[in-house]
């Protein structure tokens, strides 16, 4: 019974590790013309978008699997389908700017990157 438990973990940290491996050797890779975005002032009830553009500077097609907004407040829509090796995609993010005051949201992209987790930032301020 021993044999066995310890069998199971170590095909366990096998497979773990080697799928940790096989996304750090991945081929796909973001070049984000630029990673911040600010709006400066942004007039109040006035929604506010952004379109982050990339390249795929790797050799293998880049897949979003995700673009999660850090609050309700935000949208994000991306390009949905695999982007080929030197094509380019974008991630177009939203900001209801209802509040008036300074702000700063995050965007984290996932994907089949060799870095798997990205975070985009918008900022600015909302004024009357």
């Amino acid at each position: 019974m021993m044999k066995k438990i310890t069998t199971i973990c170590m095909l366990l940290v096998a497979f773990v590790g080697s799928a940790a491996l096989a996304q750090q050797n991945s081929k796909a890779e973001f070049k984000f013309e630029k990673e911040t975005h600010d709006f400066g002032q942004v007039p109040q009830n006035q929604p506010v978008s952004y379109e982050f553009t990339f390249t795929n500077v790797g050799t293998e097609p880049i897949i979003i699997s995700e673009v999660k907004p850090s609050c309700g407040c935000s949208v994000a829509e991306f390009t949905k389908t695999p982007v080929k090796p030197g094509e380019t995609g974008s991630i177009k993010v939203t900001y209801d700017a209802k509040v008036k005051q300074p702000f700063t949201k995050n965007f984290t992209v996932r994907s089949n990157t060799k870095t798997p987790v990205k975070t985009l930032y918008i900022k600015g301020e909302v004024t009357g």
